[in-house]
């Protein structure tokens, strides 16, 4: 251990010095974040309340219409799904459907759904509600979708191929048998279809208060209203959200707070601050190096989110320079990617050649052996590919702590200061964090920039389908990639496990060769809470409702 500590004090020593000279160069857009400072707490909220802490506010409490992780934790809050999961695990669970089926060829899924359940306005749901929140998503055309001013949905195409009307689609058709019965049309069999309805970002939302909110429904100065545990009561924009206990949540005896605040505080450092000083109650993605701090507190203990996660350098290959394989090969031979796991993760990050987590290592070639890191031998690839003098690169990095990457900023920092190494004249770049995930979608996109993915359901057409196959590269420039995407599309409607297994491990060798999205890291997420919080179980898949939680 004491080798490790001082290499890790020897690299990072290391990149301070490359960085110093390498930030006085990069002329990156100034951060537009609201942080709290590190000795500056929030105010307390009302007695009683029970106050997360969250490393920024949503992008929107729109169902289906979001990406983000901070988004789904607040909406998860206020709507219930049709699936759920058990809690800790991956393993499916009834939710707003009591029951679900497929036909016998596996074309059409049923589902059965709980009667007597309202949502917070007081209005019915049943079968013509989630209808009409599907077509939402799926259909360009239904009314209440409110395209035209700026709902994107796209995280529908990412996990379901296509709106309706594209070839893609993986749905033709959604439907009310009955009041409780909602039938689903498939155009080919997809084995995971209701771990993926089951994502966090398909809340059920009451078709009410969207036709009375119009396209302002689930902003700061709109609504936002579904079946779930907590009832929305106000979002201030930069600081919190407050939520009430819905006294009538069908699941008896949830929640067990009557008031709920999710608190927006982005810096790590401010978070368990604020943890320290009893203005937070719980929170999530702290930095590894935040632990013995934790640990020193009798106050506060340390919780692990079981690791089901992914944290990526994407690289657009609609830049000229990114366009040729061989220069993004270079650029992941020239990241020391295990030093850099290693200094700002330690024990709790591990790197490898996957996309996918190491939870599914049935599913990755054994093939696969990761670039090796080797600074000369990317700068003559680089020189071999017309760039001898190597070229410009902006790199974006998020402007809020995310499961992966806990401290985004300085990991960028580090990313430069090792491209600084091969000729890369590095410009380092962010964003407010809504504008910086829409913006990577605007055409050409970002030339490079950080991201990450924790898994919304246990099977890799999760990781891999939203990330690269049809309808998902938007980011990439558009790419297309036929083999790639048959080999996608196959591995979905494949029955036998063996064949699907077979598939995603010539996927696994392929997207290596590609290096679209370079793995950087798979984490397992620091969280801490007072010891006054009990019955808090983090999900593997990043967001759990607090119905469970106690503040004594």
């Amino acid at each position: 251990m004491q080798i490790i500590r001082r290499f890790r004090f020897i690299f990072l020593a290391a990149l301070t010095l490359a960085i110093a000279v390498m930030v006085a160069n990069c002329g990156g857009s100034p951060e537009t974040t609201t942080s709290t400072p590190a000795d500056e707490a929030a105010a307390p909220a009302a007695t009683g309340a029970l106050v997360y802490g969250a490393g920024g506010q949503p992008v929107n409490l729109n169902p289906g219409n979001i990406t983000d992780g901070n988004s789904i934790v607040a909406q998860t809050q206020i709507y219930d799904r049709l699936v759920g999961t058990e809690p800790g695990t991956t393993e499916l669970a009834p939710g707003l459907a009591e029951d679900w089926s497929a036909s016998d060829d596996s074309l059409t899924w049923t589902f059965n759904l709980r009667e007597g359940v309202k949502f917070h306005d007081g209005t019915d749901f049943n079968a013509e509600a989630v209808v009409f929140n599907v077509n939402r998503w799926w259909d360009p055309e239904f009314e209440y979708g409110y395209r035209a001013e700026g709902n994107l949905y796209e995280i529908w195409t990412d996990l379901f191929g296509g709106f309706k009307g594209d070839e893609a689609s993986t749905i033709t058709d959604v439907r009310a048998a009955d009041e409780y019965t909602v039938e689903f049309e498939l155009a080919q069999p997809f084995a995971a279809f209701p771990a993926a309805i089951a994502s966090g970002y398909f809340g059920i939302a009451s078709p009410t208060a969207i036709q009375e909110a119009g396209a302002n429904y689930g902003t700061p100065s709109g609504t936002a209203v579904g079946t779930g545990p907590f009832v929305f009561e106000e979002w201030r924009s930069g600081d919190r959200i407050t939520f009430s206990k819905y006294a009538d949540y069908w699941d008896e005896g949830m929640p067990k707070v009557e008031q709920l605040v999710i608190s927006f505080v982005e810096d790590p450092a401010a978070r368990l601050a604020q943890l320290r000083a009893g203005t937070l109650d719980f929170t999530v993605d702290l930095t590894p190096d935040q632990l013995p701090e934790i640990e020193s507190d009798p106050n506060l203990e340390a919780l692990y989110r079981p690791s089901f996660n992914v944290g990526y350098l994407a690289l657009n290959p609609a830049y000229e320079p990114l366009a040729k394989p061989e220069v993004r090969q270079a650029i992941a031979q020239a990241i020391n990617k295990a030093a850099i796991v290693d200094a700002f993760w330690g024990d709790l990050g591990e790197t490898d050649p996957h996309f996918t987590p190491p939870s599914l290592k049935e599913f990755q070639s054994e093939g696969i052996e990761d670039y090796k890191y080797d600074p000369e031998a990317a700068k003559q690839a680089l020189a071999e590919a017309g760039y001898p003098d190597g070229f410009p690169l902006d790199l974006w990095y998020m402007p809020v702590s995310r499961p992966y990457f806990p401290n985004p900023k300085p990991i960028a920092e580090a990313f430069a200061a090792e491209l600084s190494q091969i000729g890369i004249q590095v410009n380092l770049q962010t964003k407010d964090w809504g504008a910086y995930l829409e913006d990577r979608n605007t055409p050409p996109g970002f030339q490079s920039f950080m991201l990450g993915w924790t898994g919304d359901y246990g099977d890799p057409d999760n990781f891999l389908y939203a990330h690269f196959g049809p309808g998902a590269t938007q980011d990439l420039g558009d790419y297309q990639d036929p083999e790639m995407f048959d080999l996608l599309n196959k591995a979905r409607v494949a029955s036998e496990t063996s064949e699907r297994e077979a598939l995603y491990q010539e996927l696994d060798q392929l997207l290596h060769d590609k290096a679209l999205r370079i793995p950087i890291v798979h984490s397992q997420p620091l969280l801490a809470k007072r010891t006054s919080i009990e019955g808090w179980e983090p999900s593997p898949l990043g967001s759990e409702a607090f119905t469970t939680i106690e503040k004594s």
